[in-house]
């Protein structure tokens, strides 16, 4: 099947309009099932789905196996259009704890060498530090993935939750294909300045948290209780009387979306999707049916009463808490 397609930036590969976030399928979001997490690859795969994005932290390489492990029980032509979106950097031990991130141009070269082997793939399609290393200039390491480039390990270079004085400096050093940053009805703020610097410099923005977490997915209830090993536990949006007030929206864009005949998951992504063809969402489905869900997104069409509609029930910066804790919000860039 083919969905449709966008370009990441003007130096980047053709993918699908909607790409698949595979984190959840090995960590932060309670238990997983592997069996299930295998089949939802191959379901988007089969459903023309081209984007797969992963980290090499995600359950400490566990994630880049699973997909390994879907990439070879695919057909042929499904791993021959498979892209790789593969995040670095960040730091773990043995008791899943985070120690920061490295990004020493040997420490790049170290964890591409790892995520190609848990892979099973000849070169990585697009590679980006997770979080900047406040200890080493972004030109070096943008630098060190520009060498992997030249090599053939890597194809294209990839920026995540940074600002736009970096993303500059970044783009001086070598060509950018994206930036990965989170984007959603009620996490906006890289309209003032970040997306009008990617689009000036040919860069495209790939969106992930489209649905807050699951927060305006439609599923999330008051009374949902979280595992111990979901991080939305700590998370400040899912606490108390912010969690009321956030759900309050999503009640708001309920109405809108029953007065469409769609979802409030598909009607959240298919806001992000008319935020500009530069624009790819990143889904994290981890069940088949969620992913079914996610792809109608592409059948719904917003009019300009729709986005009025949708504004006035979820203004800008309407979300009541961050979306980090404060320690790990203080390693975004993006946020300075």
């Amino acid at each position: 099947m083919n969905l449709p397609t966008r370009t990441l930036g003007t130096t980047g590969p053709q993918v699908s309009a909607l790409g698949l976030g595979c984190m959840g399928m090995s960590a932060l979001y309670g238990d997983t099932d592997r069996a299930e997490s295998v089949a939802t690859i191959h379901a988007a795969l089969d459903a023309g789905v081209t984007l797969l994005d992963t980290g090499d932290f995600y359950a400490m390489g566990h994630n880049e196996m699973l997909i390994g492990e879907a990439l070879r029980g695919a057909s042929a032509a499904a791993r021959e259009k498979a892209l790789t979106s593969v995040k670095f950097g960040a730091l773990r031990d043995p008791d899943g704890g985070w120690s920061g991130y490295d990004g020493r141009p040997a420490a790049v070269r170290n964890f591409a060498a790892y995520s190609l082997q848990r892979l099973g793939v000849d070169h990585i399609d697009v590679y980006r530090i997770a979080r900047v290393d406040p200890d080493v200039p972004i030109e070096e390491t943008v630098g060190a993935i520009a060498e992997l480039v030249e090599k053939g390990h890597v194809r294209h270079i990839g920026l995540s939750e940074v600002g736009a004085e970096t993303i500059r400096r970044a783009a001086a050093t070598a060509p950018i294909s994206d930036l990965q940053i989170e984007y959603s009805l009620i996490t906006r703020g890289i309209e003032e300045e970040i997306l009008p610097t990617t689009r000036e410099l040919g860069i495209s923005v790939t969106a992930y948290g489209v649905l807050s977490r699951g927060l305006i997915s439609g599923h999330f209830t008051r009374d949902r209780k979280l595992a111990a090993n979901d991080f939305r536990g700590m998370s400040p949006r899912f606490q108390g009387e912010n969690l009321q007030h956030n759900l309050d929206l999503v009640d708001r864009l309920r109405k809108i979306a029953e007065q469409k005949g769609v979802s409030v998951a598909q009607i959240a992504i298919a806001w992000v999707l008319g935020r500009g063809d530069d624009i790819v969402p990143l889904v994290g489905a981890r069940r088949r049916d969620r992913l079914t869900e996610a792809l109608g997104a592409l059948d719904v069409t917003l009019d300009a009463a729709d986005l009025a509609a949708i504004e006035e029930a979820v203004p800008a910066d309407a979300a009541a808490g961050e979306r980090y804790p404060a320690a790990q919000m203080a390693h975004l860039d993006s946020e300075r």
